[in-house]
């Protein structure tokens, strides 16, 4: 038994389904919330001062997410061996020294690698992308020693439809809501719970230090033993510095102002009877396909006795033309856009809140109708509490409808062209 090349063997098959696995989930998981990784790729050009490109900021995201799950199909899968494992090498070799460069100044707080699927420190990061990048190099280098699962007649098939599936799946979330919500928002969340410290949680420690100087010296000391009995040491400055962080509730920023610059935040998070709120982030750039049926659904609350808001982080000027464009009647309150970003992924978005719980949640693709206004309100806002979605389900479904066409086609190739091969060898 040659031990060297078995050992080779199962580190080049180890390496696959880190990478494969990897790559897969990043993209699946991406694929989820196309929106919200924009939103990064946003955050990633206005840091390194190409915000000219965040017009493409899109198609960036979304050939982006469709290359990385159908590389990490590819590698899974053993097709295109050469190819896909130098892709996967060509990713790391880029993505690893843009990591370092983020952990060490930090100009984005997190890579978005998995989306908010698994948040990861930019130093966590990095790290994980060292492993990777051993792997992507032990791969390319034995990238023959992986066993392919399909013959090479039938590559082309997993490459296309790898890629082609992930945009449809991109698209699918872009144009509705997201089929899973990693954010704190999602429907049965309370979020007056979210925002709130349990008692006893875990408090950030500091450290406090003070600057004095004696005969043109400068010296740092501890809170307990600055020289507060020696007069010749001046006090120049005193410094603190956060050593542990303690408990942040999932919730900080949830913060809404009326058009009187006042705080009207609790007033919306207990009300008992339901209240709705159209989310704008950026009013001038929001859809206005639905018009009528906003209208009709803030006119149907008004008749019911239930609020209706636009929330937006837009200027007042903006708002105004937005007014004088659509005759909209129904008030407006102020958020911080990338709040108003994280509770709904649509631009606008209907949001239905009963004291202080996410009940539902419209894309502007899915407003109710005028006729279905009255049927699909009077539904939730006569419950207490609400169901969440069976989002996992939902999930498993998709996988399952991903992975039967391929399983089709495995079956095909094997016995159209590798059974007729071992035949002919036979």
């Amino acid at each position: 038994m040659d031990y060297k090349k078995t050992t080779i063997k199962i580190l080049a098959e180890a390496s696959r389904l880190l990478i494969g696995l990897t790559f897969a989930f990043s993209g699946f998981v991406k694929a989820i919330d196309p929106v919200g990784f924009t939103i990064k790729i946003n955050d990633y050009l206005t840091a390194f001062g190409v915000e000219t490109l965040k017009a493409l900021s899109g198609i960036i995201s979304f050939n982006l997410i469709a290359i990385e799950f159908m590389v990490g199909i590819c590698v899974l899968l053993g097709a295109y061996r050469r190819y896909s494992s130098f892709l996967a090498l060509l990713l790391m070799v880029f993505m690893t020294p843009l990591t370092l460069y983020l952990a060490l100044f930090n100009p984005v707080s997190d890579c978005g690698c998995f989306g908010d699927a698994v948040v990861l420190t930019n130093w966590e990061t990095f790290y994980k992308n060292i492993v990777l990048l051993v792997a992507a190099v032990f791969l390319f280098i034995y990238n023959q020693r992986i066993l392919p699962f399909f013959t090479y007649k039938s590559y082309w098939f997993v490459a296309l439809y790898a890629y082609s599936a992930c945009i449809f799946f991109s698209y699918q979330n872009y144009a509705h809501l997201p089929l899973k919500d990693f954010r704190p928002y999602k429907i049965g969340a309370a979020i007056p719970a979210l925002m709130a410290i349990p008692e006893g949680a875990e408090e950030d420690e500091y450290r406090y230090t003070f600057v004095y100087e004696k005969d043109g010296v400068r010296k740092e000391f501890a809170l307990d033993d600055y020289p507060s009995d020696d007069p010749n040491w001046t006090f120049v400055e005193s410094k603190t510095e956060l050593i542990k962080q303690g408990y942040v509730p999932p919730i900080t920023n949830f913060v809404l102002f009326n058009e009187d610059d006042q705080n009207v935040t609790e007033d919306i998070l207990s009300d008992s009877k339901g209240v709705l709120l159209l989310i704008a982030p950026k009013v001038e750039k929001s859809e206005d396909q639905r018009l009528d049926d906003i209208n009709a659904t803030y006119d149907y609350a008004n008749e019911h006795g239930i609020k209706f808001y636009c929330v937006t982080s837009s200027t007042k000027d903006q708002v105004q033309e937005w007014i004088d464009t659509t005759g909209a009647e129904y008030p407006f309150l102020m958020g911080d856009e990338t709040l108003l970003k994280t509770i709904i992924r649509s631009n606008p978005g209907l949001v239905l809140l009963k004291n202080g719980i996410v009940f539902a949640k419209w894309h502007y693709n899915d407003f109710p109708t005028e006729e279905e206004i009255e049927k699909v309100l009077s539904d939730y806002l006569s419950k207490d509490t609400v169901k969440p979605r069976e989002e996992d389900k939902q999930i498993a479904i998709c996988l399952v409808a991903f992975t039967v066409p391929l399983l089709f086609v495995w079956i095909y190739d094997y016995f159209r062209y590798r059974r007729r091969k071992k035949n002919i060898n036979v």
